[in-house]
């Protein structure tokens, strides 16, 4: 039990579990006076050398002196941190605030002096440089700015972990010692080295569980049909390259069908590295202990009974992560519905997948077991939905998703070499930052396609503890798009373009030709790529009549053709046709094809079942040893031509099991929305080699602004700021707000008009009419003091009284387009900045864009230009383009003020009149609060359970 030390409220909120390098896990905590015993165990098992490190002299025992000091901290000037696995200490930290002559101090020094001990049998497991986090982070809470540490010169491990962290450091050499001083403010290096770290560590920990040596199914039973018996069963079959072993308490008998058969994990004399849990709930914290003690390194908790159940399974899954990740164990699951890898060195269907998938390049992610099912055997089957055979590398089902999430797969995935492909099924995003981070960085290498459920349901599906967001699922789709995720609607999109990306380059543009033998079909072909935005050739039909030899030199053509990008080959069946003919056609379309190794072809089948297996005859998606053909996009044209980079000239056989796979659809909308995906997510790759830059501008006072904001934000938190406030803080970033002065009767009217300058216009700021100028409640060019108290006696006279109305007299702006810009702090997401038209009709069409602040130069450009009503910017039906150019300077300038001062929840700025030369914001509001906490730049955490 923790409890508190000298003067302050022990800091639970220091407490986290980390991912370590090799994939396990320890508990960081602060050491309290309860600690002494675990401190002295520790010690003694801490070599000499280490000790000698740490102290700079023979030190072979901890006094009662060192233990009461090593124990009792205040957690202010004086904090230790220990790593624990299984209870006990692997390592500490501490540090002491000194002042300048490195004596002990307190505020407002802001100095520290700071210390590590590993033990032995733990080093190199990146302890060190996860405490080093965490310890800085509590320091910056704290008011300490510096850290100071003294290293032995010998002590090169310790030096590399300060040296390695990316912080501004100095160093020097004096009296034997080498003296280290750095910075705790994160810097870009520091950030980028945490990262690295965290996908090292986090990939490391998905693969112990997917590329195990040794498996133990606890609960597999005497009777088959039970979930335990089915999973042992499925490994057996699947051919498990490794050691596996039956566990349940029941059993008398040493085998189970050729397996060892052991009553307890602890029976099992050699090491297990991942364990299948198939016993009741209540049994499953029992399982989980004698696990930990045997050593083993992951779990997979098939058991149901959780958080799925209610709030007392809630707290059933709550203890069973913690009792985990106590033994340094991460989980799938619990209620998963398992994990499999298609690799031949390990032969992995830990599941209840009864048939193990074909190998191949898709590797693939589900929170649901149903919908994991449904994705298996769509992949799996030939016919029915999208056809054709296609492999999978790896497959995680996550269930509740207590633990492992789709963030540590996508680590995963980032570089493992098997996969070339992504697709999710996510019901919820645990850490939106965070997983719009790693789509981003996974995107650019291989595509990533997501389809989310639970879209509309307003809260997290039973089972997943998430934070919540209030941003629509419009935006959260648009922010991931921003991140280079390609974001479906269903489960037969997903493979629909999975199938595509696994199969075929990248296209290189959206121009698109269509051959085939039906001209209907080649005319809702072409129909369709207009629907989707694709740039369409006008269709090639070869009639009815034409043959395999046909299609070959039609296709030939149009992938010789400079101004096609992609081919869609329509085919319906002949009078007569068969089997025979089928197979034909689909040797003329793949030996075609494989001549033109840069561009995508698909097929739009009707009716022919035949042809579409001919196409998928290949049993793999691998890749090819051969590179890319010249003028292909990056990455794109790797595993698609022969290994000798040539292909014959007329139809003949394949080329074998790594011969170009063609992937057919059974409807034409179907093949060319996964187009239209893929030449979506080319250009975004082409976006992201260039990805601009965040402006820095000389006018914008920063400082000024966080000393106005701590002014305002002492009056009391969730600020609403009034005009004047409004216009000063905006002003410090450049951004001039219209005067707008009250006129709570017409004589207040004509003098603001006078202070003003006619021409001028009179609107209603009530909440039921502002921003409704469809609702009337606008006067526009107001030329003298007549037409103003005209205008004043009209809106009173519709609306009501002054004291409802709350009038005000504004300045004319240059004639335009009404826009709105607008910025907002999601505590999930984190800072949006969003862009429309104004008006009701722009708001009941949804017709509104966004991305992640902070925003770049390019990112201002593209979010003027992508939403749909974007044309009546640019001169639309011949009316005056307006100055875009300057519209995008002013959401830059937005994007700085919330990314420099989190304090600012919510900016509005509406309407803001985008004439042809130059823009005017005519109405602004500032919201402001204190800043939420940035988990995203603090150290590196599991989520909390």
């Amino acid at each position: 039990m923790q409890t508190p030390s000298d003067r302050h409220e022990y800091p639970a909120h220091w407490e986290a579990d980390v991912v370590l390098r090799d994939g396990g896990t320890a508990r960081v905590r602060p050491i309290t006076t309860d600690d002494a015993e675990r401190l002295v165990s520790f010690y003694e098992q801490v070599s000499d050398e280490s000790k000698y490190y740490r102290f700079f002299a023979p030190y072979p025992r901890l006094s009662a002196k060192d233990v009461h000091r090593f124990t009792h901290h205040d957690f202010v000037d004086r904090v230790g941190l220990a790593a624990t696995v299984g209870g006990e200490f692997i390592a500490t930290v501490r540090y002491d605030r000194i002042d300048a002559r490195g004596l002990p101090a307190s505020a407002p020094a802001d100095e520290a002096e700071v210390a590590f001990l590993v033990q032995d049998s733990h080093q190199g497991r990146g302890v060190a440089s996860a405490l080093l986090e965490h310890i800085a982070a509590v320091a910056r809470e704290r008011g300490i700015r510096r850290f100071a540490a003294e290293v032995l010169p010998a002590n090169n491990k310790m030096i590399k972990v300060f040296t390695d962290a990316g912080y501004t450091q100095k160093r020097s050499f004096e009296d034997g010692v080498v003296r280290l001083e750095f910075d705790l403010e994160p810097t870009d290096r520091s950030l980028a080295v945490q990262h690295a770290r965290e996908q090292r560590a986090e990939a490391r920990s998905v693969k112990r569980l997917l590329a195990p040596g040794s498996v133990a199914v606890i609960g597999a039973g005497r009777a088959r049909g039970g979930v335990g018996r089915s999973v042992l069963d499925n490994l057996r079959q699947a051919g498990f390259t490794g050691r596996l072993y039956a566990v349940n308490r029941a059993l008398e008998e040493k085998e189970l069908d050729g397996v060892p058969a052991h009553r307890s994990v602890r029976d099992i004399g050699e090491p297990v590295d991942l364990a299948v849990v198939a016993v009741p709930a209540e049994q499953v914290l029992d399982a989980v202990t004698e696990c930990g003690e045997h050593g083993v390194q992951g779990l997979v908790v098939v058991s149901a009974g959780y958080a799925e159940s209610g709030p007392a399974g809630r707290e059933r899954q709550r203890e069973l992560v913690r009792h985990a990740r106590t033994y340094g164990m991460r989980i799938v699951g619990p209620n998963a519905f398992g994990v499999i890898n298609t690799s031949p060195q390990v032969r992995l269907n830990a599941s209840l997948a009864p048939e193990m998938p074909r190998p191949g390049r898709i590797g693939l992610f589900a929170q649901s077991g149903a919908i994991g099912i449904a994705l298996l055997s769509r992949l799996h089957r030939r016919g029915g939905g999208v056809t054709g055979v296609t492999g999978v590398s790896t497959f995680v089902s996550s269930g509740n998703r207590a633990d492992v999430s789709g963030n540590d797969v996508l680590q995963y995935w980032f570089d493992d070499p098997d996969t070339d492909v992504a697709l999710m099924y996510l019901e919820s995003i645990g850490n939106p930052r965070k997983f719009t981070r790693l789509a981003r960085r996974t995107a650019a290498a291989k595509p990533l396609v997501v389809v989310q459920g639970a879209r509309h349901g307003g809260a997290a599906p039973q089972g997943h503890a998430v934070r919540a967001t209030r941003l629509p699922h419009a935006t959260v789709s648009a922010l991931l798009r921003q991140a280079g995720v390609i974001r479906v609607d269903t489960i037969t999109e997903l493979v629909d373009a999975g199938l595509l990306l696994a199969r075929q380059p990248l296209p290189r543009g959206p121009r698109v030709a269509i051959v085939g033998n039906s001209e209907s079909l080649g005319l809702l072909t072409y129909d369709a790529c207009l629907a989707e935005g694709l740039r369409p050739l006008p269709p090639k039909d070869l009639t009815t009549a034409a043959s395999a030899a046909d299609f070959h030199r039609a296709l030939s053509q149009a992938l010789a053709d400079d101004g096609c990008d992609a081919v869609v080959v329509t085919a319906i069946p002949a009078v007569g046709e068969n089997s025979t003919a089928d197979a034909a056609l689909a040797e003329a379309l793949r030996s075609s094809a494989a001549a033109a190794p840069a561009k995508p072809v698909l097929v739009v089948h009707v009716e022919l079942g035949g042809l579409a297996e001919a196409l998928s005859a290949a049993a793999s998606t691998a890749p090819q040893a051969a590179g890319p053909a010249a003028g292909a996009a990056p990455g794109a044209a790797r595993r698609f031509h022969p290994a000798d980079g040539t292909a014959p000239a007329q139809p003949g056989p394949a080329t074998g099991p790594d011969s170009r796979l063609i992937p057919a659809y059974p409807a034409a909308e179907r093949a060319v929305r996964a187009l239209a995906e893929a030449v979506k997510y080319a250009q975004w790759r082409l976006d992201a080699e260039e990805p601009g830059k965040v402006p820095e501008y000389e006018d914008i006072d920063e400082k000024g602004a966080a000393g106005l904001i701590d002014g305002l934000l002492g009056r009391g938190e969730g600020l609403t700021l009034d005009g004047p406030d409004t216009c000063a803080l905006l002003g410090r970033y450049g951004i001039d707000v219209h005067r707008a002065l009250p006129a709570p009767t017409p004589d207040d009217a004509v003098a603001a008009a006078g202070a003003l300058g006619y021409p001028v216009a009179l609107k209603t700021t009530a909440p039921h009419l502002r921003h409704r100028a469809d609702l009337g409640g606008v006067r526009l060019d107001l030329a003298d003091e007549e037409q103003l108290r005209r205008a004043y006696a009209e809106l009173t006279a519709l609306f009501g009284t002054p004291a409802v109305l709350r009038p005000v007299v504004q300045r004319m702006a240059p004639r335009g387009v009404d826009t709105v810009v607008r910025a907002v702090i999601d505590p999930a997401a984190g800072a949006v900045l969003s862009f429309g038209l104004a008006g009701a009709a722009s708001e009941l069409l949804g017709d509104t864009a966004h991305r992640l602040v902070p925003v770049t130069d390019r990112d201002a450009a593209s979010l003027v230009r992508s939403i749909r009503t974007a044309p009546l910017l640019f001169g639309w039906r011949g009316s005056a383009p307006v100055d875009t150019a300057a519209l995008e300077q002013l959401m830059l300038r937005v994007s700085r003020l919330v990314d420099d001062h989190p304090e600012v929840v919510a900016v509005a700025l509406e309407p803001v009149v985008v004439a042809p030369t130059g823009i005017s914001v005519l109405g602004a509001t500032v919201r402001l609060a204190r800043a939420p906490i940035r988990d995203d730049l603090g150290p590196r955490t599991l989520p909390v359970v």
